[in-house]
C-alpha cells in the first residue's frame, strides 16, 4: 500500500465517523474534534436527545440518532440512520456506557447487568453490525473501531467490580475482534483513559482529584480532547499497521510501581 502525506494523516474528509454516547463529556469532545478533521458525524444518545443535539449543531454535518444499543434493534437503528444520512460507514468509537457505584456485597443481579450490558453488550452489537457493514461496502477501504475502555480494564477501583469486569471484557473484546476483522479491512484498537475532568467534579470529589493530581507524573486531569486525539490518532492512517493494541492516556499514573 502507498504511504500517506503526513499532512493528510488526520484527514477525515467526508469519512463517516459514529460516535456512541456523544452527548456529553467524551462521547462530545470525540464528535466534535472528528468533526474538525472533516468527518461527517453521527451522534448517538441514549436518552440525553436535547444535549447530544446540541453537540451535533456545533459540527459542520451530523446527524443525532437516539437508539439503545444494548438491543439488536437498538443498533439496527444506529447503522440504518448513519447509512440513510450518509450512504456509507467508516469508523465506529464505542464510547457509550454506564459508571454506577456498588458495593460487591450489595450489588443486585441486575445492577451487575445494566452494567455489562451498557458497557459491553451495546459495544459487542455495535462492532458486529459495523463490521457487517463495512463487509457489504468496500473491504479494501475497510474500517476502523475504538472502544474507549478504562485503566479500570487493568486496575481495579473500589465500588466499581461490575464496571472494571466490563471494561476488561472491552478490551479482551478489542483483541479479539481485531484478529476476526482483519480479513475484512477493519482494524480494532482501544483507548484506555485515566480520570477526565468535567464540571462539578472537583466540588464533589475533591480528595479523589487531589489524590489522582498528585498521582499523575503530568500533574493534571485529562480532559476529553485528550482522548479525542488518541482516538484521532487510532482511526486514521497515522495508525494504519496498529490493530488489536491499547493505548493509555492518563497522563502517566499507570506507571508507579504496584509494590
Amino acid at each position: 500500500m502507498s504511504t500517506p502525506k503526513v499532512k493528510n494523516l488526520l484527514d477525515f474528509t467526508d469519512k463517516v465517523v459514529i460516535v456512541t454516547g456523544a452527548s456529553s463529556g467524551i462521547g462530545a469532545g470525540i464528535a466534535q474534534r472528528f468533526d474538525e478533521a472533516g468527518a461527517n458525524i453521527v451522534a448517538h444518545a441514549n436518552s440525553n436527545l436535547s444535549k447530544a443535539s446540541a453537540v451535533a449543531a456545533q459540527c459542520r454535518r451530523a446527524v443525532v440518532v437516539q437508539a439503545d444499543l444494548t438491543t439488536e434493534a437498538g443498533v439496527a437503528t444506529l447503522m440504518a440512520e448513519a447509512v440513510r444520512a450518509f450512504d456509507r460507514v467508516d469508523v465506529l468509537i464505542n464510547n457509550a456506557g454506564v459508571y454506577p457505584l456498588h458495593t460487591l456485597m450489595d450489588m443486585s443481579a441486575a445492577d451487575w447487568d445494566s452494567v455489562i450490558n451498557a458497557n459491553l453488550r451495546g459495544a459487542f452489537l455495535c462492532t458486529q453490525a459495523f463490521a457487517r457493514r463495512i463487509a457489504a461496502q468496500d473491504k479494501q477501504a475497510g474500517g476502523a473501531i475504538v472502544n474507549i475502555t478504562s485503566i479500570e480494564a487493568e486496575n481495579p477501583a473500589p465500588l466499581h467490580s461490575h464496571y472494571n469486569a466490563s471494561k476488561a471484557g472491552l478490551l479482551m473484546l478489542t483483541k479479539a475482534a481485531a484478529n476476526e476483522l482483519a480479513a475484512h479491512g477493519i482494524r480494532v484498537n482501544a483507548v484506555a483513559p485515566g480520570l477526565i475532568g468535567r464540571e462539578g467534579l472537583e466540588q464533589a470529589w475533591p480528595d479523589g482529584v487531589q489524590r489522582w493530581r498528585k498521582a499523575a507524573p503530568l500533574g493534571r486531569l485529562g480532559t476529553p480532547e485528550d482522548v479525542a486525539d488518541a482516538c484521532l490518532f487510532l482511526a486514521s492512517p497515522a495508525a494504519r499497521w496498529i490493530t488489536g493494541a491499547s493505548l493509555t492516556v492518563d497522563g502517566g499514573v499507570m506507571t508507579h510501581q504496584i509494590f
